[in-house]
């Protein structure tokens, strides 16, 4: 393609390898073929790519170059570069999945597709959460338009790959040297079964410190559940932010939603005689704040019907969802109790829920590692067995594919953030509340009777004794499932 004239389609290709040997390499290779195919005789210069970073400066770095007649040329840069976007031709990007960033690698080439440009990326797999196998997944989805071409270590032996091992070795092929050659190429990674798929058959491996397989998760999601996503309106021209807009057309707002997106999903599941249980994961500015709202049936099986997730929200808005949303269930049928995030500004919440349901029914929850090993085990074996049932979400499934196992503890690693379905930055939050309920789930359910005093002159529990923005005022009841061994922790 270099070699060939404007008009004849040429073009200038650009390698980005992981590594400056490979950048060499390619370049050596692609010279080589020059000179035998197309009869040119090159050179192989070095010289300094001026790399732009994001923030406008510029670096050096190493690359590689041979010029064509046709005035195109094929360019190996040595490392990583943040930006291309000047450039104009193809792109090669080779072992993707061992970039250090290598979606940043990608939005940098996409300015070339303007000038009809094309993106090759290359990998072996490097574990099943890599960005790149994420691409995969993705463009698999149809989230994106490019095509997926899978060449195992099988498809290249019945391409010839022996028979060339075996010219360039000067070995004489037979079909009795070929079996022995393969086998001994399989037989090579031992007991690392999981390795040698990921390397020979394009199948990426779960990775050593993986809490929750993805087949399992994927098996325990139907769509017959919902996540609901709450998000600020956008801004008022007049009332600006709606963290800024005044409290009662703030509450209102949230009422709303509530009644609209989350009241039918609850009231759906009234009067089972279930005993319902709440799992929360706390945020503010950043990530998301999860609801998970479920039940333990008959048969010992968890099931969360909704979650509910909220992004940029209030804190008093939080405090109204999850008054709103405990206070409906307890009306619809029994709630058990709830496990919720007390780190940061959580603990406040947290806090108003105990004092607002009693202290034995919610648990402000600092997690230790002895927390994670006592509910960490029971929490994957759920998932293992299939005894849970979660919504079916790309999200929820992303944040559980982020726990892991760090010495022996099921944790979520502090350094970890990954983009959302809505661009957004998430932290594993759907997967801290859905542990949550699992672990709140665990406790003996309470007895089958709950107390709600009647302010007098009124007939119900949602007479004057109801804020007007239909926000429940339940007083504190009587301390219920005593003795359920749940302690904050």
């Amino acid at each position: 393609i270099a070699a060939a004239a404007k008009s004849a389609g040429g073009d200038s290709t650009y390698y980005i390898g992981d590594t400056k040997d490979k950048g060499l390499e390619f370049i050596s290779t692609c010279a080589g073929f020059a000179k035998h195919v197309a009869k040119e005789l090159l050179t192989i210069d070095e010289f300094l790519f001026d790399d732009v970073q994001p923030d406008g400066s510029s670096k050096q770095i190493a690359a590689y170059r041979i010029r064509f007649a046709s005035g195109f040329a094929i360019v190996a840069l040595s490392s990583n570069p943040a930006n291309i976007r000047g450039l104009q031709g193809r792109v090669i990007i080779d072992e993707a999945a061992f970039h250090r960033n290598v979606a940043a690698v990608i939005d940098a080439c996409n300015a070339l597709l303007i000038w009809g440009g094309v993106i090759r990326i290359i990998s072996t797999h490097n574990g099943n959460l890599n960005p790149f196998n994420e691409l995969i997944k993705e463009t698999r989805a149809g989230q994106y338009d490019y095509s997926i071409h899978t060449i195992t270590f099988d498809d290249a032996v019945e391409n010839g790959l022996y028979e060339r091992v075996c010219l360039m070795r000067g070995w004489e092929p037979s079909p009795e040297g070929k079996a022995e050659w393969y086998r001994k190429i399989r037989r090579a990674y031992g007991s690392r079964v999981e390795a040698m798929r990921e390397e020979l058959d394009a199948l990426p491996r779960e990775g050593e410190g993986v809490l929750l397989p993805l087949a399992w998760i994927e098996a325990c999601s139907t769509d017959r559940y919902q996540l609901r996503r709450w998000s600020p309106p956008p801004r008022h021209a007049q009332l600006g932010e709606f963290v800024h807009w005044p409290e009662r057309t703030r509450k209102a707002e949230m009422l709303m939603w509530l009644e609209e997106q989350v009241r039918p999903v609850l009231k759906a599941y009234a009067g089972q005689g279930f005993t319902w249980f709440l799992g929360e994961d706390f945020a503010m500015r950043q990530d998301r704040t999860c609801l998970a709202l479920g039940f333990t049936d008959q048969q010992l099986k968890r099931h969360v019907p909704l979650i509910i997730e909220m992004a940029q929200c209030p804190y008093d808005q939080q405090k109204q969802a999850l008054f709103w949303a405990v206070d409906l269930v307890m009306d619809l049928n029994r709630f058990g109790g709830g496990i919720l995030d007390a780190n940061g500004n959580g603990m406040a919440l947290a806090q108003e829920a105990a004092q607002r349901y009693g202290p034995e029914r919610i648990v402000e929850l600092m997690p230790s590692d002895a927390w994670r090993r006592e509910t960490g085990p029971r929490f994957r074996a759920s998932f293992e067995d299939g005894t849970i049932l979660i919504p079916a979400d790309a999200d929820i499934r992303g944040d559980l594919r982020q726990l892991q196992t760090i010495g022996g503890v099921a944790k979520m690693p502090t350094d970890i953030r990954t983009k959302g379905t809505d661009g957004g930055k998430r932290h594993g939050d759907g997967a801290i509340a859905l542990w949550n309920f699992h672990a709140a789930t665990m406790n003996e359910t309470i007895p089958d009777y709950a107390y709600r005093p009647i302010r007098a002159g009124t007939g119900t529990g949602h007479g004057a004794d109801d804020d007007d923005d239909g926000e429940s005022r339940n007083w504190w009841r009587p301390p219920l499932g005593a003795g359920r061994g749940m302690g904050a922790i």
